[in-house]
């Protein structure tokens, strides 16, 4: 996804690209990670993946522990139709029963991987409209305090990505150098302007292993 393409790392406001326009531009930074991770609403956004990603991995963890213990009745099933000392028809019996677990568990393994295929597309168009989200309410702030600030030029320090509620977000390029204003202060405080007086800055978790490939018994 390109989401951030779309806000920073900067936007020029010139309507000349003449030598005299070029010396009266006026260049400000933020720091995009710094606003997102401090932004009250996303805060609360990525909280709220975090439980849900917590919950996904209880609910997946049951799945196989109920798929290994299917597992486990196929094998003692298996080995009891190949047991000499009960009758013949006893051990076709087994043989069947066996040969119908193992369809169970061929139809749950099905289920399990399904679950966390879902649940993983879930989580992640979560978190990417989320960010679109936090986004739009940054461009606007952003906005607000460079037109009051006179600044022309607004660029982005932060780091290349954004570990998020179990995933990554791509961010814009990093800056390298500049010597303009830093207005990640000025805009954090417009943005926690009206946050719930109960609103509390999680500590942001670190990225948390993907659902996907866990369904072996």
């Amino acid at each position: 996804m390109k989401i951030l393409r779309m806000v920073l790392p900067a936007f020029l406001l010139m309507t000349l690209l003449s030598g005299s326009a070029l010396a009266q531009t006026k260049v400000a930074t933020v720091d995009l990670q710094k606003l997102l991770k401090g932004f009250w609403k996303a805060q609360r956004a990525n909280a709220l993946i975090q439980e849900r990603f917590a919950k996904d991995q209880s609910d997946d963890k049951d799945m196989i522990a109920r798929l290994k213990k299917m597992n486990d009745d196929y094998e003692q099933l298996l080995a009891q139709a190949n047991d000499p000392a009960i009758s013949s028809d006893e051990r076709d019996k087994r043989k069947q029963s066996a040969a119908d677990k193992l369809k169970d568990i061929q139809g749950e393994k099905v289920n399990v991987d399904q679950f966390e295929r879902q649940e993983m597309a879930t989580l992640d168009d979560q978190r990417q409209r989320m960010v679109k989200s936090s986004l739009d309410e940054i461009k606007a702030a952003v906005s607000s305090n460079a037109k009051t600030g006179g600044y022309t030029v607004v660029l982005d320090t932060s780091a290349r990505t954004l570990n998020l509620g179990g995933g990554s977000v791509e961010l814009p390029s990093e800056v390298v150098y500049t010597s303009g204003d830093d207005l990640t202060d000025a805009v954090l405080a417009q943005l926690n302007a009206g946050a719930p007086v109960d609103t509390a800055a999680p500590t942001v978790a670190n990225p948390v292993p993907s659902l996907a490939g866990t369904n072996s018994p």
